[in-house]
């Protein structure tokens, strides 16, 4: 029994060494796992903080470029509408506006057109939406506003159309602009000679007769001129248009062109035309009631305009 006893003693060591050992191994192992929870935790936390940081620069907004932008007016009106002017091969206007004020589009007109562009004081509020292209001045210009005038120069000795100085936009209930609003006059000739029945037609063939004898005989009906002259002055023939008009005349210089013509029935600025090249004469167009006008007649001096006489 005491052999027994002795030979199992060291088999208890054994395995009590044994069991020593193995709980030693299990309590490293259980640190190593603390430790590498530990970093595990340590490395989240990293990351997790490495990304709230991040987030303020992923919630910048995004950087947008632009151009270079024009006046807030210029960029309104380009909005608002756009207006395209063409002198060739004829003076022509394209328009497109959207709610646009009469008196910007007037404003851009008159820099377009090198026309003063007035707009009536009943219209000054007033907001158009129009569209057209392509139409000639007085095409375009009677789409504007109820009422258009337009005041012309016509330069006799001149091939270009006639010149527009002015162009009004009025109400249909409004007077008509003063003659005088483009048109300045410093002087003016007048006619002292003259037959006081001027313009009544003779009732007898005796009176027929003598007027057709006449060496100058002006007549003008419903806008309609005639102009009879053997060997007249011209700057006379010029005065009794003016007379029969009732528009004022301005003789400029010592003119002494002598006419001896007859022109029958024809406009007004087809009768100067063919009178003589150093005339102007001013008129308007009333687009509203399709008629025109004249409203003064000059006879330029040649020495000063360049422009030879008869």
């Amino acid at each position: 029994m005491g052999h027994s006893k002795d030979a199992g003693a060291p088999a208890r060591i054994v395995n009590a060494n044994l069991g020593i050992e193995l709980k030693e191994y299990s309590y490293c192992r259980c640190l190593r796992r603390v430790a590498l929870i530990a970093v595990l935790t340590v490395v989240s936390a990293v990351l997790v903080v490495g990304q709230e940081a991040a987030k303020p620069e992923q919630s910048k907004p995004p950087v947008v470029k632009t151009e270079e932008s024009k006046p807030q007016a210029e960029k309104t009106a380009d909005k608002v509408f756009r207006l395209s002017v063409k002198q060739a091969p004829i003076l022509n206007l394209s328009l497109k506006a959207e709610k646009a004020r009469l008196v910007d589009i007037a404003a851009e007109m008159s820099k377009r057109l090198k026309t003063q562009v007035f707009v009536g004081a009943s219209l000054q509020k007033e907001v158009v939406s129009i569209e057209f292209s392509e139409l000639t001045l007085e095409q375009a210009m009677q789409l504007m506003a109820p009422a258009v005038y337009i005041d012309y120069e016509i330069d006799t000795g001149s091939e270009n159309p006639p010149k527009a100085l002015g162009i009004f936009f009025y109400d249909a209930n409004s007077a008509e602009p003063p003659i005088t609003a483009v048109i300045s006059s410093s002087t003016q000739s007048l006619l002292i000679e003259g037959d006081t029945e001027d313009g009544v037609e003779p009732e007898t063939e005796e009176g027929k007769k003598k007027l057709e004898e006449q060496p100058l005989r002006i007549q003008f009906r419903d806008n309609i001129l005639s102009v009879k002259a053997k060997k007249q002055p011209l700057s006379l023939v010029l005065l009794k248009i003016g007379e029969e008009l009732g528009i004022p005349v301005d003789i400029q210089g010592d003119a002494k062109d002598v006419v001896d013509t007859e022109i029958t029935k024809q406009s007004v600025e087809d009768v100067v035309r063919k009178l003589s090249p150093n005339i102007r004469l001013f008129l308007r167009a009333d687009l509203l009631h399709s008629e025109r006008r004249a409203l003064r007649l000059v006879l330029t001096d040649p020495a000063k305009t360049g422009v030879q006489g008869l």
